[in-house]
C-alpha cells in the first residue's frame, strides 16, 4: 500500500470513530490564503497533489480532488496510484462537491460530513450546508481536525522574525492606512473589522515576514475597532524594534491564539466580516449586535499603488532585467553545450536574480516547462520529470521575484532552435493577444472581464482559447497574485484604476507538443479625460526582451509590430547602461527592430 493509502487508512479510523460519511479538505489555511505555510498543507498531504489550488473528498470507500484547468495534468500525475479521482472543475459532466457526495452517501443513513471550521471561509461552508442539505439531508460538522491526530510529523505554524517595510518603499504610514480603513468601514456603517488575510495585514502594518514560501508575509489577525487596534500574532515574532514601532503606532499585541476571546471581547455595536477572508469558525465566534458582511475594503485600496510604490517597482524591474537579459545570453550556449535542464536553468536563473540589490526571494515557484511540460500550465519540473533541453523547440519559462520595493512576475517563451511551422503560429498568435492588451484604452472604472477579450479575439477566431485568467493585480513586496481585480473571462466587477498593477499573460497549450505564454507585469496610467470621462491606458513596467525568432510577422498588425518596435527599444534604453559590453551587444541584436 503507498503512502497516500495508508493516510487514508488512518483518515477512515478517525471518521469512523467520529461518525462521519466524509471529511472535505481545503487548500487554504486560517487566512484563506492561496499559497499556505506547511502547517496548513493538509489536502496535499493527504492527496499527494501539490499545486496550490484543490479540495480533496474523502468517504469511507472513495476519494475524489476537485482542481482547475491550470492543474490537470500535473494532478493526473500526482493522483496516479492514489484512490483520487480528479474532477476537471468547469468542465462539462463535473459534478460538484455536494452532488458528487448526494450520490457517493446515498445508502447512508444520516450521513454526516466534517471539515474544519478554522480553515474554510463562512461564505463557502455556508453555501456548502445549503447544498448538502438539498442533497438528501446531508449534515456538514465543522468543529473537528483530523490532521491533528494522523498527521503525526505536522509542521508547527512558523514563528519567522517580523520586519518593518521602510516608508522609503511604502510610501504611506500606517497610521494613515488605518485613517483610511475607518473612514471606509463609516461609509457603510461599521464600527470596526477583523482582518484576515495575511497581506492585507502586512500592508496596512508596513510589516513584512517569511512565514509562506516566496509570500512576505507574516500570519496574525487585525482586529480594528473605533478607537482601538489590535494585533494578535505569535510575540516570538516580535523584536523590540517591532514592539516600539507598533507602540507608537497605537496598536495593541495580543497571542496569536487569544484571537477568539479579543473577538468575544470586542465592545463595539456591529463588526464588519468579509466572508470570503472569515473562517466559519471565527465569524460563529463573534457576539457583538450586527455582523455587516461586505467585502474588505483593504484590497482595493492596496491594489493601488503609492507613487513610492511604483517608484520602487520602476526600479525592481531594471534589477530584475538586467538578471534576465544575464540569464538569456547565457542560456542558448549553455543549451548547444549539453547538460542543461529543466531545474538546472531554473537555479542559474534565481542565482542572477540572488545578485541583484534589494533582492529577498523568488515571488512564486519558478515554472521552466520545455516542449510538451510547457503545455502543463503551472508545471513545476521535479527530479522524477526534470527534463534535459535540447537545442530545439520551445521552453516556457515564468518567473519572479521578491525585492524589497516590488515584486515581479514575468513570463518568456523561447525558441532554444529550430521550431515547426505550428509552433510559430501559436506563438503569434499568443503575442498578437499580449500586445492588443497592451495596446488598450479604456474608460476608468471598467472591468478585467470587459478587457479580457482583447487578448482573445484573435486566437477565438480559430477555434482556440486559455482557460486560465489573462492577468492579476501584483503586490509590492507582497503576495504576486493580488485582486480584487482580474482581466479573465468569468466576470470580475472590480473596476480597474490608474496605479493598478496587472499582468497580461495570456497563452496557448496543446496537450503533448508544448505551450506558449507571454507575460508582462504593467501598470495602469492616465490617458485623457474628454467629454465621455475618464480614459486609461496600461504601460508595461517588465523590461525583458521578447524572442522574436518564433515570430510570423506575416500575421502581425502594422500597430502592433510598431508596439514591439517600441517596446524593444525602451527595453535597451532602459538596460544597457547596466550591462557589460558584451551583454549590451546582445540585448542590442535581441530588441533590434523587425520589419
Amino acid at each position: 500500500m503507498n503512502e497516500i493509502n495508508l493516510r487514508l487508512a488512518s483518515l477512515r479510523e478517525v471518521m469512523k470513530r467520529e461518525h462521519l460519511a466524509a471529511f472535505i479538505f481545503p487548500s487554504t489555511d486560517a487566512h484563506q490564503s492561496e499559497y499556505v505555510a506547511d502547517h496548513w498543507l493538509g489536502r496535499a498531504w493527504i492527496s499527494g497533489f501539490n499545486g496550490s489550488a484543490g479540495t480533496a473528498v474523502v468517504t469511507m470507500n472513495s476519494a475524489a480532488l476537485w482542481t482547475d484547468s491550470r492543474y490537470f495534468l500535473a494532478a493526473e500525475e500526482q493522483l496516479s496510484g492514489t484512490e483520487f479521482q480528479l474532477m476537471k472543475l468547469k468542465i462539462p459532466g463535473t459534478p460538484t462537491i455536494a452532488e458528487w457526495l448526494g450520490k457517493e452517501l446515498a445508502d447512508v443513513a444520516s450521513p454526516e460530513v466534517g471539515l474544519d471550521g478554522m480553515v474554510n471561509s463562512y461564505s463557502m461552508t455556508s453555501a456548502l450546508i445549503s447544498d448538502l442539505r438539498k442533497e438528501g439531508g446531508i449534515t456538514l460538522r465543522t468543529n473537528f481536525d483530523p490532521l491533528k491526530e494522523i498527521w503525526k510529523n505536522r509542521p508547527a505554524i512558523p514563528e519567522n522574525p517580523v520586519e518593518i517595510q521602510p516608508m522609503d518603499f511604502a510610501g504611506e504610514t500606517a497610521v494613515s492606512k488605518i485613517v483610511r480603513v475607518r473612514k471606509a468601514l463609516r461609509g457603510v456603517h461599521a464600527d470596526g473589522m477583523l482582518v484576515s488575510a495575511l497581506d492585507d495585514i502586512a500592508w496596512t502594518l508596513n510589516l513584512r515576514g517569511t512565514d509562506v514560501h516566496c509570500n512576505p508575509v507574516f500570519v496574525s489577525y487585525l482586529l480594528i475597532a473605533s478607537d482601538k487596534v489590535s494585533l494578535f500574532v505569535d510575540e516570538a515574532k516580535l523584536t523590540g524594534e517591532i514592539r516600539a514601532y507598533l507602540q507608537e503606532a497605537g496598536i495593541s499585541v495580543y497571542n496569536y491564539n487569544k484571537v477568539e476571546e479579543g473577538l468575544k471581547q470586542y465592545a463595539e455595536y456591529n463588526i464588519l466580516l468579509d466572508g470570503n477572508e472569515t473562517s466559519y469558525h471565527l465569524w460563529k465566534t463573534v457576539k457583538c449586535q450586527e455582523i455587516i458582511s461586505q467585502n474588505s475594503p483593504i484590497p482595493a485600496m492596496k491594489a493601488v499603488k503609492s507613487e513610492a510604490e511604483i517608484a520602487g517597482y520602476r526600479r525592481a524591474m531594471v534589477r530584475d532585467g538586467v538578471a534576465m537579459v544575464k540569464f538569456l545570453k547565457w542560456l542558448l550556449p549553455a543549451v548547444e553545450a549539453g547538460g542543461e535542464t529543466e531545474i538546472s536553468i531554473d537555479k542559474k536563473l534565481t542565482a542572477l536574480r540572488a545578485e541583484q540589490d534589494l533582492f529577498r526571494d523568488i515571488s512564486f515557484d519558478t515554472i521552466a516547462g520545455y516542449q510538451e511540460h510547457g503545455a502543463i500550465v503551472h508545471y513545476e519540473a521535479s527530479p522524477e520529470t526534470d527534463m534535459p533541453l535540447k537545442p530545439e523547440g520551445l521552453l516556457l519559462l515564468d518567473s519572479g521575484a521578491q525585492y524589497q520595493d516590488a515584486t515581479t512576475d514575468l513570463t518568456r517563451t523561447i525558441a532554444l532552435g529550430p521550431v515547426t511551422d505550428e509552433m510559430k503560429h501559436i506563438y503569434t498568435l499568443v503575442l498578437k493577444g499580449h500586445i492588443q492588451l497592451e495596446l488598450a484604452k479604456f474608460p476608468d472604472g471598467a472591468s478585467g472581464t470587459q478587457l479580457d477579450a482583447l487578448a482573445r479575439e484573435c486566437m477565438w477566431r480559430e477555434g482556440l482559447n486559455f482557460l486560465h485568467g489573462t492577468g492579476h493585480g501584483v503586490g509590492s513586496y507582497l503576495n504576486v497574485h493580488e485582486g480584487p481585480h482580474q482581466v479573465r473571462m468569468e466576470y470580475m466587477p472590480a473596476p480597474l484604476r490608474a496605479g493598478m498593477t496587472l499582468t497580461d499573460e495570456p497563452g496557448l497549450y496543446l496537450a503533448g507538443k508544448f505551450g506558449v505564454r507571454i507575460e508582462n507585469t504593467v501598470l495602469i496610467q492616465d490617458y485623457k479625460e474628454t467629454e465621455f470621462g475618464k480614459f486609461l491606458q496600461i504601460e508595461s513596467l517588465t523590461l525583458c526582451p521578447i524572442d522574436t525568432t518564433p515570430i510570423d510577422v506575416e500575421m502581425l498588425l502594422p500597430e502592433e509590430i510598431a508596439w514591439l518596435n517600441d517596446y524593444h527599444a525602451e527595453v535597451y534604453a532602459r538596460l544597457a547602461p547596466h550591462l557589460d559590453e558584451e551583454e549590451k551587444k546582445w540585448l542590442k541584436n535581441a530588441t533590434k527592430a523587425i520589419k
